[in-house]
C-alpha cells in the first residue's frame, strides 16, 4: 500500500519536475552545507573566493549527490529491497517509489541516475583545469564511493559499509569544495568536516531502522540488519558521540576557532533522538520524530561551523 503522499502515475505532467523530485531533493541539503563548510574554510584561510567556481562546484556536488540518491533507488529495485519495504516512513525512508509506484520505471530510472553521474566528469574536469589536478583525486575518490555505496558488485551498504562510505563521500565534498578555492590541500577542511560527515552517516543510519525488515527480506545486509534493531540502536549514540568528540577536540587543540563549539549545541538533538531511537528502535512508526531532528541536527551543525570558520577571530593555521 502506498502513502498518500507518495508519487503516483500522472501526477507530474511536467516532465522536468517529475525528474527534479526522483532525485529526492528534500536530502540534497546536507550537499548544500558541505560545500559551504569547505568555502568557510578557504575564506579562513585567506584564500579569494572565486565566486564562479564556487556556484560551478556546488552545482557539480548537488548533480553528483543526485545521481547517487537516482542510481540507488535503481539498485534497491533491482534488488527488491524497496519493494518488500512496508514499515517505509515516507519521503524518509523507502526510496522515492517513483518506481514501485510506476511512476518511471526501473530502466528509466537507471539511465537517469548515470547520466546525472557522467554528467558531472566534464564538470569535474573544468575544476580541475581551474583549481589544480588534486581535485581529480578528490573527484574519482568521491564519485567512486557514490557509485559503490549501492552499486554491485560492491553494494558498501549492503556490506555493512554504508555508514564508512557516506561520512567519506561527505568529507570529500568539503575537502574539494575547500581544494577548489585553495588549490592546495590543507588540514583545515579535514578538521572541520569530520563532525559534520559523521553526522550525515548518523542520518543515513537512522534511516535503515523503518527499513530493517525489506532490507533483511532482500538479502540487504546494511549494518542494521546484520545487529539487528535492539544492538545497532547504539550505533547511533556512538556515532554522535565520535562527532562531537572529534569537534571538542579539534578546538582543544586549536585546529578550528574557539567559537566552532558553538556547533556542539546540536549535541541536544542528537542526542534526544538517540534515546528515542533506542526506545523506540523495533517500532518504526515511532521514529519520524528522531529521523526529522537527525535531518535538523546535521544541518544546523554544519551551517554553525561554516559561520564560525567563516566569521569568527582566532589565531588558527591554515
Amino acid at each position: 500500500m502506498s502513502h498518500p503522499a507518495e508519487p503516483a502515475p500522472g501526477a507530474f505532467p511536467n516532465r522536468a519536475v517529475l525528474l527534479f523530485l526522483a532525485t529526492r531533493p528534500a536530502f540534497l541539503s546536507v550537499t548544500l552545507v558541505a560545500c559551504l563548510i569547505g568555502l568557510a574554510c578557504a575564506h579562513r584561510s585567506g584564500a579569494s573566493i572565486d565566486w564562479m567556481t564556487a556556484v560551478f562546484t556546488l552545482l557539480f556536488a548537488l548533480v553528483a549527490h543526485a545521481g547517487v540518491n537516482v542510481i540507488n533507488d535503481y539498485h534497491d529495485a533491482e534488488s527488491g529491497a524497496d519493494a518488500a519495504n512496508t514499515k517505509r516512513l515516507f519521503p524518509f525512508t523507502g526510496g522515492s517509489r517513483f518506481i514501485q509506484n510506476g511512476v518511471l520505471s526501473a530502466a528509466e530510472t537507471g539511465r537517469f541516475g548515470y547520466a546525472l553521474l557522467a554528467a558531472v566528469v566534464p564538470a569535474g574536469l573544468w575544476l580541475t583545469w581551474q583549481a589544480g589536478a588534486g581535485l581529480i583525486v578528490i573527484g574519482i575518490a568521491g564519485l567512486f564511493v557514490g557509485w559503490a555505496y549501492s552499486a554491485p558488485p560492491l553494494k558498501l551498504m549492503s556490506r555493512g559499509l554504508g555508514e564508512l562510505a557516506i561520512a567519506l563521500g561527505w568529507l570529500a565534498v568539503v575537502v574539494g569544495t575547500d581544494y577548489v578555492q585553495r588549490g592546495s590541500f590543507s588540514l583545515l577542511p579535514f578538521a572541520a568536516g569530520v563532525s559534520y560527515a559523521l553526522l550525515v552517516a548518523n542520518l543515513l543510519f537512522i534511516n535503515q531502522f523503518p527499513d530493517h525488515d525489506g532490507d533483511a527480506a532482500a538479502g540487504k545486509r546494511t549494518l542494521v540488519v546484520r545487529l539487528g534493531p535492539q544492538v545497532a540502536k547504539w550505533g547511533y549514540l556512538l556515532i554522535a558521540i565520535l562527532s562531537y568528540t572529534w569537534l571538542v577536540a579539534m578546538v582543544t587543540i586549536h585546529a578550528l576557532p574557539q567559537y566552532a563549539a558553538a556547533a556542539a549545541m546540536t549535541l541536544i538533538l542528537s542526542f534526544t533522538s538517540a534515546r528515542e531511537l533506542i526506545a523506540d528502535a523495533s517500532t518504526p512508526d515511532e521514529l519520524a520524530a528522531p529521523i526529522k531532528r537527525t535531518i535538523l541536527a546535521t544541518n544546523v551543525h554544519g551551517l554553525l561551523l561554516a559561520a564560525t570558520l567563516a566569521f569568527a577571530q582566532s589565531g588558527i593555521s591554515a
